[in-house]
């Protein structure tokens, strides 16, 4: 029994008609339904990468471009949670600007409904664990300041759990 849409279409090509209820067209909805659901799943999948690799590249952007911290070899829990909080207000200033634009008693536009969206789970992925590069190991360090930004390559760095309690 073929699952994917695409066969069961061929397979369906050669019926006249369907009838509402009968197994073809069941089977029909049944492939439908399990491409839309692939395609949620792929999305969802797409996203959470796409969420990892924008901290990645931000603490990537901090090791190296921060005269601060370009020559330390290796960084501490606390200053891991601190690359963490301003990574998740990166946004504060646009939001403010959006919320002092706003008129009284007008809903919220898009943009600050987003920001505020991503604000709220990001500071929820904080208090539950987020997984970044472990920037307390030097090897770790030299590899993402090296990193060429490619997806694959993550593979070679050492990730932990860093949770916002963590002391």
């Amino acid at each position: 029994m073929p699952k994917s849409l695409s066969s069961v279409n061929k397979k369906l090509k050669n019926a006249k008609l369907l009838h509402p209820k009968g197994r073809r067209a069941k089977l029909l909805s049944r492939a439908t339904l399990r491409e839309e659901n692939l395609a949620k799943r792929k999305l969802a999948q797409q996203e959470k990468k796409s969420n990892e690799l924008q901290i990645v590249t931000y603490f990537q952007q901090v090791i190296t471009e921060n005269e601060e911290y370009s020559s330390k070899p290796q960084f501490s829990l606390e200053e891991l949670q601190q690359f963490i909080e301003e990574f998740i207000s990166r946004d504060d200033e646009e939001l403010e600007e959006l919320r002092a634009e706003r008129r009284p008693g007008r809903p919220a536009s898009k943009r600050q409904d987003l920001l505020e969206i991503r604000r709220k789970q990001e500071a929820h992925v904080y208090e539950t664990g987020w997984n970044v590069p472990d920037l307390r190991d030097p090897k770790t360090v030299k590899l993402l300041r090296n990193w060429n930004g490619d997806r694959g390559s993550l593979t070679a760095l050492k990730f932990s759990v860093v949770k916002k309690s963590d002391v």
